[in-house]
């Protein structure tokens, strides 16, 4: 029987940053995985997405060329051709998978491709052959939760039903997409659909979508996501699929129907268990319940990533894998999840970080909020990205930063500075005496940060 320091179930953000810390701490490590290194993210998730998104940008900016100054004669002619758009995000994704094997295989992990069941916490078995270990890491992700709808289970078996999974690999672009659910993944694949001309109905059972969002960015965002022709149905129940046809009942009793050729469903996660069910750990609503070392009820299984439920981020699991090696080899270190960054790819992006302002008041908290809008960003104007803000809420007391919201064409990539700010617990003062290069971006939080101290400069 083959002995480990730790086992990983699941390559994954989580697993496979965990296995290559495990390798740099010269513990002895195996990785199991039954589908495909990278797990969901790498291959049918956060990547594959933003390579379609990129597609369907440059799409978009072909067919408005004009705004450029660029004379396109004949828009007919420009096509998206989806088997190719298809092959490039394979293509991504096969050389990102490629290079995180090689990684492990560098720092001595050892890969099994099988299904592992867990048959105690020093135990796991996989394609016959019962591995021994120290330490067992449990990072098997989530799946999409597939709700009591009629005829759900028969047009998902019939391809007319798909997850985000199925969806990334279509053989052709729907002329009419139906996508149930108002949330992350529901609103990136209206993004990039929409794009390609694609007539798409969010419907969503409660009164908003984009529920975690600051009320500011998402009453902005709806108003974009309007312009684009997206229609957002809330407060609405999808009762039953049928072939070409999603039924749903409104809040006020009425039972609408609408055409589709694909139907994403998108409304929520649960833990991949069944892999371990055996270990009967403890659960927090179908997730498994952790400690801020990551260890289960049990204390030598550590769970990261989605199977925890803690925060569904790739970025989060990573951190996790890393907290649970290091607590393995005696260095404690704790996540704190009030300073996770997320964002959305939508065009233009949202991204977050910290209290939004309702969760701020709710806390009772004493607060200050300064927005400052791209609008009056010589870089957005020129890059024609004018729609969305920045918006900063900070202590009153110290000015100190509690939450930074961003709806901007690269959202995703400006957030990161309010993230480092408020982990080095920094003020509006702070970000206002930091001069940022011009023209950029960047410049928002300068002048946002101002406007928490006093007034911005350009406006």
């Amino acid at each position: 029987m083959k002995k480990y320091d730790v086992i990983i179930l699941g390559s994954g953000p989580g697993g496979y940053v965990a296995a290559i810390r495990a390798g740099q701490k010269n513990l002895k490590v195996a990785i199991i995985e039954k589908e495909a290194i990278g797990g969901v993210c790498l291959n049918w998730g956060c990547i594959p997405t933003k390579a379609l998104l990129k597609s369907a940008k440059v799409y978009t900016e072909f067919m408005n060329a004009k705004d450029y100054g660029i004379i396109v004669e004949d828009k007919a002619s420009i096509k998206p051709d989806w088997n190719a758009i298809i092959k490039r995000k394979d293509r991504i994704v096969r050389r990102l998978t490629g290079g995180v094997k090689m990684l492990l295989e560098k720092h001595k992990v050892d890969i099994y491709t099988g299904i592992g069941k867990v048959i105690n916490k020093n135990e796991i078995e996989v394609n016959d052959e019962v591995l021994s270990t120290d330490h067992i890491i449990l990072s098997t992700g989530a799946s999409p939760i597939m709700p009591r709808i009629e005829g759900l289970d028969k047009t998902y078996k019939d391809g007319f039903l798909l997850t985000s999974k199925e969806l990334l690999d279509i053989d052709t672009i729907p002329k009419e997409l139906v996508i149930i659910g108002g949330g992350v993944i529901g609103l990136e694949f209206a993004t990039i659909f929409n794009a390609f001309d694609t007539k798409v109905t969010i419907v969503e059972r409660e009164s908003e979508i984009l529920l975690n969002v600051d009320d500011d960015i998402r009453e902005a965002m709806l108003k974009i996501v309007k312009k684009a022709k997206i229609e957002v149905i809330t407060d609405s129940t999808v009762v039953k699929i049928s072939d070409k046809e999603v039924v749903y009942k409104s809040s006020d009793g009425e039972t609408k129907s609408l055409k589709a050729d694909k139907v994403l469903l998108s409304v929520g996660m649960k833990a991949n268990s069944e892999s371990f069910k055996d270990l009967n750990l403890k659960t927090e609503k179908n997730f498994v319940e952790i400690n801020d070392n990551m260890q289960t009820s049990i204390e030598n299984v550590y769970a990261i990533g989605d199977v925890n439920g803690k925060m569904m981020l790739a970025h989060v699991a990573s951190h996790q894998g890393i907290i649970a090696i290091n607590h393995i080899v005696g260095e404690n270190d704790k996540m704190d999840y009030n300073q996770i960054p997320s964002a959305i790819y939508s065009f233009p992006e949202i991204a977050q970080v910290g209290l939004t302002e309702k969760s701020a008041k709710a806390k009772g908290i004493d607060y200050k909020v300064s927005k400052f809008p791209l609008q009056a960003n010589g870089k957005a104007l020129s890059a024609n990205e004018k729609d969305g803000f920045i918006k900063i809420i900070a202590s009153k007391e110290y000015n100190e930063i509690i939450g930074v919201h961003i709806l901007a064409d690269n959202a995703s990539d400006l957030i990161s500075e309010a993230v480092i700010t408020m982990k080095l617990e920094g003020t509006a003062d702070e970000i206002a005496k930091s001069v940022h290069p011009h023209p950029t971006i960047s410049e928002i939080y300068h002048e946002a940060a101002l406007g928490i101290i006093d007034k911005p400069i350009h406006i």
